[in-house]
């Protein structure tokens, strides 16, 4: 036997014992096994259960005897089935929708396997408040008939490898590992062994599987851990990924890959195992991200040929830039200075070859590809259709660069960039496959899309804080008003405030999300970090220098068309495209999802010329705007409208034609706005600044006008993005500078878009077509004689 399968065995027997992931306990007959899924354990990442609700009623008995009541939280749902993936069950006092809530960020997250288990992945035990005594039941659903009773356990279970539990009494004890270092059974806290002497955590030893929480003295000592684990369970490994303070510029996070992961080589094929180590403020490393499954088979024993070259965590001799270093995979340690390119060779023909044939037949398809200059390799793609071009010229001035794919093990980086339209519905403005996340990648995107939408730059964008993009967006978009994405603020929040007490990150929601203004913004948050001495805090001094582009009393003076502040947007294809989805129906998803939402858009249009919803009052203004607006904008605004009598309006100024006014909520003196107004132009503002926001008036100013016996609103005051006849927009800004070629595309997007229309109802049935046709016949007798 040779030394590859001793070592897999020994690995073996190590395990042997291992029991399926359940909780044991001890009974009157020795050990057995929990039926009621672990009800009186602590919860711990790990945990199994049969059925979500069997979750559910786990962390509710568990609630019961803490102390604190639960409630159903988020659910996710996979995009490819749309079948729930993944619950949250939080404590009753998370968020701040009700008085009695605090913002309490406990939880349990619990995520469905392939093997039709739920697992709990994601916890948070600590809470904001006071816990009660037993007995408190869950608040949105009825107590369980019979609640599990708490059980006493014989075997301790700890909680950062909930993937083994020690059945075989006979063996308790510590036991030799390989590399001299010794494993011991069970623990919570810390682990514990036979004479119950506790000891603390254990760190990472060779021989063991890697599991979330493991630990490690050094980056390289991980890197030997991986690789030894590879060699026995029978991959190679590959240095991946790793991220920089931008503070000081130190390495704050790696990762190790499969070596087949990506699609640069013909060896590789996507496989998304990793793992993934963060540097802890005590100079250790521990593992936080962790992917054991592989996409092809394993061969136990194989020796890591790859040439894995040592660390140096001060990145000075190691491998620093996994934008432009990546060892090569065939047994040597050649390193090659090009940049890395995510996107697999197989996909530049068949991209290509739908391209040239989408040309065929729309004449106002675009594409581009960028070349290595070293190499002349392809690299990074775009496209955009005719319809996507003309959407732009509609509404671009607020636009989402989406790039989901960097938020989990996509095997594609394919990226989206989107507008909303007057139906507040997302519209595609263009697609791009993204070779890498280097600032070059960025910077030759953001220039072909400007190109391809004829130099129409928008007001403002939403997309990631990194500082490739951050940096190409300056450049490209210069005075846009760049806000960051939702997702990543709270990743970072969950991932930076973990430290601090309760208590602050309480008062840090509220001084983010019920501050109305800068000034008090600037305010609350010194006064904050003078309380709690955080003044030299690196992360919050950062946070708060970028503070324009993520606090909402920064963003509400900016156009955003009315894309919420703190809400995730919901990628533009959905479940359609995901990072499963085959080469080989790629284009077909693609097309399907994108005429789906175009039928969506279609359908708002036809409600919107032939349904009129009911008025609520008997003001002038809703009428003008029920005229004017689709129907979705014209609810907001009915809503606004309707909400302003109960509101009480006093003037507090007055000089000349400028006067102001105080507006209070009825019965809430907390809730009040100033509005200022001018008599010379009618030109009003609010503290609120919801029309700066989203282009609507709010319920503060629409409360003024109608004190002042104002009838209609001044046209200033209907963006014409918002109207019906939306889609000429483009005509009034003809004269900004737009060259005759891109005007006279504008104008063949234009009328094709129109024509579509009267082939789409026109063939409908014989009668539509007849009048469609006549239709068109008459318009044709005008054409002919105004030439």
């Amino acid at each position: 036997m040779d030394s590859a399968d001793t070592e897999l065995n020994s690995f073996n027997n190590m395990v042997a014992k291992a029991y399926p992931v359940r909780v044991l306990h001890h009974n009157n007959n020795g050990i057995s096994e929990d039926e009621e899924g672990g009800s009186g354990v602590e919860p711990y990442v790990g945990l199994e259960f049969d059925t979500a609700e069997e979750a559910r009623e786990y962390y509710n008995a568990y609630a019961i005897r803490t102390g604190f009541k639960v409630r159903t939280g988020q659910l996710y749902r996979s995009r490819t089935d749309g079948t729930v993936s993944s619950r949250r069950f939080v404590c009753s006092k998370e968020g701040f929708q009700l008085n009695s809530r605090t913002g309490c960020t406990a939880f349990i997250r619990v995520q469905r396997r392939d093997t039709g288990k739920w697992v709990l992945d994601q916890i948070q035990k600590e809470h904001n408040h006071e816990l009660g005594g037993e007995g408190q039941v869950e608040e949105t659903t009825p107590r369980p008939s019979r609640a599990p009773a708490p059980t006493k356990l014989g075997v301790t279970v700890n909680p950062h490898r909930p993937k083994m539990k020690v059945v075989d009494e006979s063996e308790r004890g510590t036991r030799s590992c390989p590399g001299g270092f010794k494993r011991f059974k069970g623990g919570g806290e810390g682990e514990v062994s036979d004479d119950h002497h506790q000891t603390q955590q254990p760190k990472a030893v060779n021989g063991t599987e890697p599991y979330a929480g493991l630990e490690f003295g050094s980056a390289n000592e991980a890197c030997q851990f991986y690789q030894a684990y590879a060699e026995v369970v029978g991959f190679r490994v590959r240095i991946g990924q790793l991220f920089r303070s931008k503070v000081d510029g130190s390495i704050t996070s790696r990762r190790f890959v499969c070596s087949r992961e990506g699609f640069q080589h013909p060896s590789r094929m996507g496989c998304g195992a990793y793992m993934r180590i963060k540097r802890q403020d005590s100079g250790g490393w521990i593992v936080d991200r962790l992917n054991k499954d592989h996409n092809h088979d394993l061969e136990p024993g194989k020796k890591n040929d790859a040439g894995m070259k040592k660390i140096t965590d001060d990145g000075t001799g190691g491998l620093d830039s996994v934008d432009l270093i990546e060892l090569n995979d065939f047994g040597n340690n050649h390193i090659k200075k090009t940049r890395e390119n995510r996107i697999g060779k197989e996909w530049y023909p068949l991209l290509l070859d739908y391209f040239q044939s989408r040309q065929t037949e729309d004449m106002g398809f675009f594409y581009a590809v960028e070349l290595d200059v070293n190499n002349g390799s392809c690299m990074s793609i775009f496209w955009a259709d005719s319809r996507a071009r003309f959407a732009c010229s509609q509404f671009g001035d607020t636009v989402v660069f989406d790039t989901s794919y960097r938020k989990g093990n996509y095997a594609v980086p394919f990226a989206t960039i989107i507008g909303f339209n007057h139906h507040r519905q997302p519209v595609l403005l263009g697609c791009a496959m993204v070779a890498d996340e280097s600032k070059e990648a960025f910077l030759w995107l953001f220039q072909t899309w400007l190109r391809a939408m004829s130099g129409r730059r928008p007001r403002s964008i939403v997309a990631d804080q990194d500082l490739p993009i951050q940096q190409a967006l300056v450049q490209v978009f210069p005075g846009a008003h760049h806000r960051y994405s939702a997702w990543q603020i709270r990743e970072k929040e969950q991932e930076n405030l973990r430290p601090f007490p309760s208590e602050f990150k309480y008062e840090y929601e509220k001084c983010i999300y019920q501050t109305q203004t800068t000034v008090e913004f600037d305010s609350v948050w010194n006064a904050l970090i003078n309380k709690y001495g955080l003044r030299d805090d690196i992360w919050l001094r950062e946070i708060y220098e970028q503070r324009e582009n993520w606090v909402p009393a920064y963003l509400r003076a900016s156009f955003f068309a009315g894309i919420p502040i703190n809400g995730t947007i919901e990628p533009f294809f959905g479940a359609s495209l995901d990072a499963l989805t085959p080469l080989r129906e790629f284009i077909s998803r693609y097309e399907q999802a994108l005429e789906q939402r175009r039928e969506e858009e279609r359908k708002e249009d036809f409600n919107s010329y032939n349904l009129q919803p009911f008025l609520q009052t008997k003001e002038p203004v809703e009428e003008q705007c029920r005229r004017l607006y689709t129907l979705t904008v014209f609810r907001i605004f009915q809503n606004e409208l309707v909400q302003s009598y109960n509101y009480l309006c006093l003037k507090t100024y007055e000089e000349g034609a400028i006067s102001r006014f105080l507006v209070r909520k009825c019965g809430n003196e907390s809730e009040k706005h100033a509005v200022t107004f001018s008599a010379s132009n009618l030109n009003s503002s609010c503290s609120c600044q919801m029309f700066e926001h989203e282009g609507l008036l709010c319920r503060h100013i629409l409360k003024v006008f109608n004190l002042l016996d104002i009838r209609e609103l001044p046209s200033r005051y209907i963006l014409h993005r918002w109207t019906k006849n939306a889609e000429f927009g483009f005509v009034r800004d003809m004269e900004s500078g737009v060259s005759a070629q891109d005007l006279k595309a504008l104008m063949v997007w234009s009328l094709r878009e129109a024509a579509s229309k009267y082939i789409e109802f026109g063939t409908s049935s014989l009668e539509k077509y007849k009048l469609a046709y006549e239709i068109m016949r008459e318009g044709g007798k005008k054409l002919c004689w105004q030439r």
